[in-house]
This record gives structure tokens, sequence and C-alpha cells, in this order.
């Protein structure tokens, strides 16, 4: 059983990097903004000092019949081992996913307080469950969040393990629920094997602000699960948003997560008051975090300056005020005739677009190669190639040289390659907005 206590919640900071200069016509303002939470600040409200916040975790876990004896004994296994990843004192719940949801252990709509006896108990119920039924995703997660809800706890937290598509239900009826679930608890998804849709559950982790990848041997689900428990375990302040407030005649064009993964969430703000918009970012550990933000600020005259945006840390709270978290930064337009200062631009922006189109040529190279325009495919992913190269992202270059045969990376000409594995044509589509930091 890991120790996961900590000495008190985190202190954040903010990080502004742009360049400031604007041409004598200039009007778009980019800044990336990066946010860390380190250990060892002031303890977050309802907290102490010294003690990790409490938490409830639900862990839905599909039963269709299409999960068999060999996948559905590697769930089991797999959720059995993120049980002994949960600290003592966390809420839980299992949920047994077909084309209904059912609580399999504690049951009765509540949760169970997790100790030793609450522990085994739970695997004793998970020995139980066996393949069969339907999958209707929507009712899990309705299910999970009515449970979640039901404990006083700070961080709540659901694990989604899925094998197939969600073809039980309507599609419209798992976008409701997303809706209803986004905001009041976060979830990290996973596809099993190489029969789930990608775009299911990576939908699933960008609205409820988790992560998505591919498990596609059973056998590593149960690594996979302990890591995502103990990430889930590290977690000390839930709902953060990010408010940023811009002066009048300026608006905010954009605003996208970039590291460590592109998540956009420009349409995700929430009015805060005058000029001011929250985007919500969920729970935090000790951890990193940047965002690119585009300001359109009205156009002034050469020698004028202004500030063209505060960003801010804040838990927003049901009553409409909100919580500062003592973290700002703030983002500056000035004016120049100096044309090697207007048109330099700042190495991290330069990088975060450069990962962000990186994500955006992979998806319709996918799509093109899926639809049988492989011209169209070849040239998208030999882009995505050259800009994996550019940015020294690794990852993605190995993916993607299992896709296509790379004949000149710096050029990004490719040949895609005859016979690729569904596994991993499936795993650069999950992984594709992984993004890599700036080297310094």
């Amino acid at each position: 059983m890991a120790n996961f206590a900590k000495p008190a919640g985190p202190r954040f900071s903010v990080d502004v990097y742009q360049n400031e200069y604007l041409p004598e016509d200039g009007r778009e303002v980019h800044a990336v903004v990066t946010v860390t939470a380190t250990g060892g600040g002031t303890a977050p409200q309802g907290t102490s000092a010294g003690r990790s916040p409490s938490a409830a975790v639900a862990l839905m876990v599909d039963c269709s019949g299409s999960m068999g004896s060999t996948k559905l004994r590697n769930a089991r296994d797999a959720t059995a081992a993120a049980l002994d990843t949960l600290r003592d004192g966390t809420h839980f719940a299992v949920i047994e996913g077909t084309h209904v949801a059912r609580e399999v252990y504690p049951g009765g709509g509540r949760l169970a307080v997790a100790d030793a006896t609450t522990r085994e108990q739970a695997k004793g119920a998970l020995r139980r469950l066996t393949a069969g039924g339907g999958t209707a995703i929507g009712s899990w997660l309705r299910l999970a969040d009515r449970l979640l809800a039901s404990a006083d706890v700070e961080i709540r937290h659901g694990i989604l393990l899925t094998d197939g598509r969600n073809e039980h239900e309507p599609p419209h009826l798992l976008r409701a629920a997303l809706e209803a679930c986004a905001g009041r608890f976060t979830c990290d998804a996973r596809g099993v094997g190489t029969d789930w849709e990608v775009k299911e559950v990576t939908a699933i982790a960008s609205a409820l602000l988790g992560t998505a990848d591919i498990v596609a041997d059973p056998a590593q689900l149960a690594a996979d699960f302990t890591a995502m428990m103990e990430t889930a375990m590290g977690k000390e302040v839930a709902d953060v948003a990010l408010r940023v407030w811009t002066p009048v005649g300026a608006t905010v064009s954009y605003f996208k997560q970039v590291a460590p993964s592109v998540e956009e969430l420009t349409d995700r703000r929430t009015e805060a008051g005058p000029r001011a918009g929250d985007y919500p970012t969920g729970s935090w550990g000790d951890e990193s975090r940047d965002y690119h933000l585009c300001v359109t600020v009205p156009a002034a005259g050469l020698g004028h300056e202004m500030l063209a945006a505060r960003v801010s840390l804040v838990v927003p709270q049901p009553d409409g005020t909100a919580q500062t978290l003592g973290a700002q930064g703030l983002v500056r337009a000035v004016w120049t005739d100096d044309l090697a200062a207007s048109t330099a631009i700042n190495p991290q922006v330069a990088h975060y677009t450069g990962q962000a189109e990186l994500a955006q040529v992979i998806q319709q190279g996918i799509n093109l190669r899926k639809a049988g325009d492989m011209d169209g495919a070849t040239a998208k992913l030999g882009r995505a190639v050259q800009l994996a190269r550019v940015s020294g992202n690794a990852d993605t270059a190995k993916l993607l040289a299992k896709v296509v045969d790379v004949v000149d990376a710096s050029t990004g000409t490719v040949r895609l390659k005859a016979k690729v594995t569904e596994a991993d044509e499936m795993t650069l589509e999950t992984r594709s907005t992984k993004t890599v930091r700036v080297k310094k």
C-alpha cells in the first residue's frame, strides 16, 4: 500500500512568455502562460496542512459481451491493482458497465471508504463479474456522477475502461451525459484492445478534463491503472479555473492548453464579471501545464503600451464567488516601428503553434487514410513527421514511423506503409495531442 501523505497544499505560480512588440497596425497578441503547482504552500481552503485532501473515486469497468474471459480477467486484475493504490479513507465504488450501469461494490447507492477490509470485499465483488450484454457509456457516467456527488469531498475522480463502441445508446445520450457531468468530476478513459472508437474515448476524457489512452495489450492494464490511480491520489486541489481579464476593446480570440497535451478551451469559457472569463482546468497535484492565449487588442499608435490581459487562478464557489490562488501573469502590448522587434516570434509561442499543428495534421492524415485518399494522407502525415522532428517530439515521431516509411524527415517526405496494424494506427490517433515542452 503506497503512502501518499503530502506536507501541504500546492502553491501556484504563473509565468508569461511572449513578444510584446507589435507593428503599427498590429492587433493580435500571443502569449504562452505556464502554470506550475508545487507542494509546500498554503493548503487550499477546507484542507489542513499535513493531510491529503478528501477524495472519491468511481471505477467503471466494461463488462459487455465483447470483453470475453481474457480481457475481463485483465480488467479485474487492473481494477484490483487500482484499489490497492487507493489511500486509506478515500471514498470509492466499482461500477459494472454494460447496456445498463450497476454498482457492484459497495451497493445501495453509496460509496465505501477504503481500508484493508473494504479493498478485499471489493476484490471479491470483482471476481464475480462476468462478460455479457451491450455498451451504454452514458449510463455508466451518470451512475458515477450520482455516487461521487453523495460524498462531501474535495476531489472527485472517475476511471473508465471500455473495449467497444457505444452501440447501445444513441450518440446524443452520451453527449448529454458528458455535458451533465462536466465540472462535477474528472475522468480518465482507457480503450483496451482495438475494437473501440478513438473519438468516443478521447471525447470522454476531453469533456471531463482527464486523460485518454490505448492499452492495446490487456496484460498492460494493471500497470496503467496503478499509474492512473497514483496520479489521482496526488491531486490536491479541484476545479481550478484560469481567469482571463481583458481591458475595454480587447477580446480573447482563443485559449487552449498546449502541454502536456493540446486541449481546446475557448468554448468552455464562463463569464466571471466585467471583461473576465473563467476557463476550466480540472484538478491539480504537483505539476506544470502550458496554455496558449491569443488576444485581439484595439489599434494604438506607435509608442503606446497597454495591458492586453491579466491571467489569474481561481476556484469558483457555488455561491458565485471565487477563491483566488494568489498567482497572476500579465500580457502586454507595445507598438513599435522597430521591424526586428515586432516580427520576432517568441520561441515558446512558435513551439506550441507547431505542436498544435502537429496534432491537427495527424488527425487529418488518419482521417484521409481511412477515407482512401492516400495522396492527401501522405502529405499530412509527412508534414507531421517534419513538425515532430523540428520540435523534438521523439515519442510522436516513433508512432508516426509505424504508419509511414520516412524518406527525409527534414522535408517531410514519407511513404504510407502498405500494412499498418490497427493497434499502431489507433495509438497514433489517441496520442496525437500529446506534446513536448520547449527545450530550455
